[in-house]
């Protein structure tokens, strides 16, 4: 049975965020050139899953642009990485309003448990610098969660 375009762009972006989150833990940086792929493979999602052009891709279009430039402003002070901040703005061209908001919360507790998870660490080990959060981890996370349900679903 030959891979639909859907799948093959679904199991690209898995492959891709994996890898987003692995670098991030590694490096604690996403290279531009996947989250830029990330973003250049939604118009095919949007094709592949029937997304009309008006009002669908303006809409998905409108939003993240407006997701990206709230990030912009965390990153601005300081509270982000570039890298993190454009993984977000490239998922939000593939993730519907809904699912979307699912993602950003989901991402804000992953990297809250993240974190602490860090912070005890640097305290445990008495560790004089503050820990450089991997929070792509908890973006390529979320991500995964929130899309499980298409992947899954056609395969019933």
């Amino acid at each position: 049975m030959p891979l639909s375009l859907a799948s093959f762009l679904l199991l690209a972006l898995v492959v891709l965020l994996l890898s987003a989150g692995i670098e991030d833990v590694r490096t604690r940086e996403i290279a531009n050139w996947k989250n830029a792929l990330i973003a250049l493979l939604a118009p095919g999602w949007w094709m592949a899953s029937g997304l009309s052009l008006w009002p669908g891709v303006a809409i998905q279009l409108a939003v993240a642009v407006a997701v990206f430039g709230l990030f912009v402003g965390a990153f601005w002070l300081g509270q982000m990485g570039g890298g993190d901040v454009k993984l977000i703005g490239a998922l939000a061209l593939w993730l519907p309003p809904q699912p979307l908001l699912w993602m950003l919360v989901l991402m804000s507790l992953l990297g809250g448990a993240l974190t602490l998870l860090m912070v005890a660490d640097k305290l445990l080990r008495k560790k004089k610098q503050l820990p450089e959060i991997p929070y792509g981890v908890a973006i390529a996370l979320a991500a995964l969660l929130v899309i499980r349900e298409p992947i899954l679903n056609q395969f019933r």
